[in-house]
């Protein structure tokens, strides 16, 4: 009667032994795939201009200058300053015309940036398609009016 508490015993450590396998292999995804404090955001992005996507179609592009500065364009669209600051371990950003803060989580993806408005957690992800060292080009409004 002994030897088979031994076996129940013996056998039941092995079982936890491999369901914590089975649960470490299973958060070992979400672990590769940390949030970008914002100092390596800073590293990643400052002094550099940045197209995202989302969905398959352009989106928009921000150039990070210094001071956690910045400048954004939707496609097509008109150019707004702004800056950016860490808050419970997102990015958020605030600009002269959208003064309300705009939260977003970044990561590092095989391609680049990807970001996720944690504003809306329902809202598609962006992703990086380029960047480039170039300032973005701002015309004035109505220019050519």
């Amino acid at each position: 009667m002994k030897a088979v508490a031994v076996r129940a015993a013996s056998w039941h450590k092995c079982g936890m032994r491999f369901l914590a396998l089975i649960l470490s292999l299973i958060a070992a995804p979400s672990l590769a795939q940390e949030y970008m404090t914002a100092d390596e955001f800073d590293a990643y992005t400052k002094g550099r201009t940045f197209s995202y996507g989302a969905d398959g179609m352009p989106y928009g592009i921000e150039q990070y200058l210094d001071d956690r500065r910045v400048r954004w364009s939707f496609v097509e669209g008109t150019c707004q300053e702004g800056e950016w600051y860490e808050e419970d371990g997102l990015i958020c950003f605030v600009y002269d015309t959208e003064p309300d803060p705009q939260c977003w989580s970044f990561r590092e993806g095989p391609n680049g940036l990807i970001a996720k408005f944690e504003n809306d957690p329902t809202s598609v992800e962006l992703y990086e398609v380029g960047q480039s060292d170039e300032p973005l080009v701002c015309p004035g409004p109505d220019v050519g009016v």
